[in-house]
């Protein structure tokens, strides 16, 4: 069963779902059944100092650093 990346151009939700073949996929915000496949992101191999930054910025902004430690957080620029 793989999971698969796709767009709800109804609504315009981006999600991942994971499909088995006998199952259509419904977009999980509106339901609907008509989705475009979207192409996968790529996780980088190698831990990026400037892409782990950019994460721990957006994190930050979604307000997702609640459960870090102080140098942790000391850590956001």
């Amino acid at each position: 069963m793989p999971i698969h990346d796709y767009h709800c151009p109804a609504c315009g939700a981006d999600f991942e779902l994971l499909v088995r073949s006998s199952t259509v996929p419904t977009c999980p915000g509106c339901g609907s059944t008509t989705l475009d496949k979207a192409v996968s992101r790529i996780a980088p191999h190698a831990r990026i100092p400037g892409l782990i930054a950019e994460n721990r910025r957006q994190a930050k902004k979604e307000g997702h650093f609640s459960h870090y430690s102080a140098a942790e957080k000391a850590k956001v620029r």
